[in-house]
């Protein structure tokens, strides 16, 4: 069994990464929502640890590694999985929300939020909650995480090609744009307030 893998983020796929562990290369399936945070916050060669679900069966003898960046999104990914009909392979395709939603719609009976998951009808949604109804609460309070703050390079990066790309200035006059704007406030820390600064500067 693999409780989790700790590495180095070697290729990303549609569905499923490459992980690189002490010189050998996992496949691990990825839920739609974790791909998402993984494209966000995580580039190639990156260090990178997910909470592993080890899946193998008699009907399914070729192991299968689903990966979460949370020990709680892993628990209720097992949870999920028990359920009547729903296999890992379904279970990963469905998870295009994060779980505290899905969680909270098992809560609220919500047959409706629980058919919008990729392969979930309405007799699936229904025996979900039947299933895991009164179960599934403490997932439902998992906190909204706060988007990852953008390093300065990030938001740099970003200005500089609306400057270049949208507004049509010349790539050189754009860096000395973001350069006098960083000089005359260092503690910028976000594009929106560059973008201030250097309309501020234009201004002059």
């Amino acid at each position: 069994m693999i409780s989790y893998l700790e590495g180095v983020l070697k290729k990303v796929y549609a569905d499923k990464i490459a992980l690189g562990v002490g010189g050998i290369g996992y496949e691990v399936l990825i839920p739609g929502y974790v791909m998402s945070e993984i494209r966000r916050t995580t580039k190639t060669e990156d260090p990178l640890k997910l909470y592993i679900s080890f899946n193998q069966s008699e009907r399914q003898p070729k192991p299968v590694l689903v990966g979460f960046r949370t020990e709680l999104d892993k628990e209720f990914f097992e949870l999920f999985i028990s359920v009547e009909d729903i296999g890992p392979s379904l279970a990963i395709r469905a998870l295009t929300k994060p779980v505290r939603e899905i969680a909270r719609s098992i809560e609220e009976k919500s047959v409706k939020d629980l058919r919008q998951l990729k392969g979930i009808g309405e007799r699936k949604a229904e025996k979900i909650i039947a299933a895991l109804k009164g179960k599934a609460a403490k997932y439902a309070l998992i906190p909204d995480e706060e988007l990852p703050a953008e390093t300065p390079e990030d938001f740099k990066i970003e200005v500089l090609n609306v400057l270049v790309s949208q507004l049509g200035h010349k790539p050189g006059e754009a860096r000395k744009m973001i350069e006098e704007a960083m000089k005359r406030s260092p503690s910028i820390g976000s594009s929106e307030d560059l973008f201030t600064e250097v309309y501020r500067g234009q201004k002059k």
